[in-house]
């Protein structure tokens, strides 16, 4: 019996994917858990934890190296909403091109009156915009929310220029061949109407957009950043609004830098909040975890390496370790000591923790609890799990 802890709301769809061997929100010492924007940062994981799965892309609320030394995995659904922010993005590109949040502003605040119909005639040449119909688009990072608003842009008719220089197989063929390469964010925004951001927030991309790659686009390009926060310098932005050196800023993410600008557009974190997303994430986030559960296999995991391996045998152990030298071999001796047979090992490693499964014979429940509590005790070894295939 596997017992399930949810943080924040959690979709009624992803839940039902847990099956009669599991437990919703019956007990604080959960097997994992399931969350969507709660920070677990000064949280204290029970050692019990095997898992968090994040209903969601990012995962900047969750400690990844205390979850390792705890001998916990954490997952991410990515492209579980992309669909969603890609959605906002078009929607954002063209209500900055039209001027409707400007126009709307002006009807909402329109006094009443017998020429209204008149007014409203004469003082609407003031919203007029553009069609994004023939404009380029440079979209920086071209994962499954980059590709997704690529491709999209390219049926809009706009010219497409994309840059990514750590574009995965998977994604490239998600691609569309008429989307133009760019060899740096220099080359890519330089004649750019729009420049999109979709790339993942870490050392290197924190203030990916800042002066230098400010000052080569034009002074009316639109810039949109429904990534993270962080990745847009926001006061870059501002002093390039003020002098007239970048057109609009429209954003996912509140910051008090751009607070009440007039260039500025700025949505409460929305972009993945839609109901088709929220359901999407849940059952992506509950497949992962039982997945990992029942078989030890990993995918889509944040702080380990994605294993998958068939069961070679009808018993299993998985480790979560350090990556040192040796470690393989303390395991399989371990083992071998014990006359006990590996059938399959597969041992991948992901900055300084690996992830090892070790299929083997049939063993007595002793020697089973043997094993893992001698395995524990190597002092690299955060976590061990004997796992049984169902039949």
């Amino acid at each position: 019996m596997y017992q399930i802890k949810t943080y924040n709301a959690i979709a009624k769809e992803g839940l039902a994917e847990f099956g009669d061997n599991y437990r919703i929100n019956q007990t604080d010492d959960a097997d994992a858990y399931m969350i969507r924007s709660v920070d677990l940062h000064d949280h204290v994981f029970p050692k019990n934890l095997k898992a968090i799965a994040r209903c969601g892309a990012g995962f900047n609320n969750i400690p990844l190296d205390k979850a390792l030394e705890n001998g916990t995995a954490v997952f991410n659904t990515p492209g579980g909403n992309a669909n969603a922010v890609k959605e906002l993005v078009l929607a954002s590109m063209i209500i900055a091109s039209r001027n409707i949040v400007a126009a709307a502003n002006w009807s909402a605040n329109a006094k009443p009156g017998a020429d209204i119909t008149l007014r409203t005639e004469k003082e609407k040449t003031n919203f007029n915009g553009t069609e994004l119909l023939g404009k380029t688009v440079a979209v920086i990072g071209l994962g499954h929310v980059g590709s997704l608003v690529a491709n999209a842009c390219l049926d809009l008719g706009m010219k497409v220029v994309g840059y990514d220089p750590y574009l995965t197989v998977d994604a490239a063929w998600r691609l569309s061949d008429r989307i133009k390469r760019a060899s740096s964010i220099a080359d890519a925004v330089t004649d750019a109407d729009f420049v999109t951001v979709h790339v993942p927030k870490n050392d290197e991309t924190t203030g990916l957009i800042a002066d230098a790659k400010i000052a080569q686009m034009k002074p009316t390009t639109i810039l949109l950043n429904f990534s993270r926060l962080g990745i847009v310098d926001n006061k870059a932005v501002v002093e390039a609004l003020n002098e007239g050196r970048l057109g609009k800023y429209y954003t996912d993410f509140s910051d008090a830098t751009i607070l009440h600008h007039d260039n500025i557009v700025i949505m409460p974190h929305i972009g993945g909040s839609t109901i088709e997303a929220e359901i999407n994430c849940a059952r992506m986030a509950a497949r992962e975890t039982t997945e990992f559960l029942e078989t030890g296999n990993i995918k889509n995991s944040v702080n380990l390496p994605d294993v998958s391996a068939p069961f070679e045998s009808d018993h299993r152990i998985t480790l979560i370790h350090k990556n040192i030298p040796n470690m393989i071999g303390q395991i399989s001796t371990n083992l071998a000591g014990r006359g006990i047979n590996i059938e399959n090992l597969v041992n991948k490693a992901k900055g300084k923790y690996a992830y090892t499964m070790i299929d083997i014979d049939e063993v007595d429940k002793k020697t089973r609890d043997s094993i893992v509590e001698t395995l524990s005790a190597i002092p690299a070894v955060t976590r061990v799990r004997f796992l049984t295939r169902e039949k």
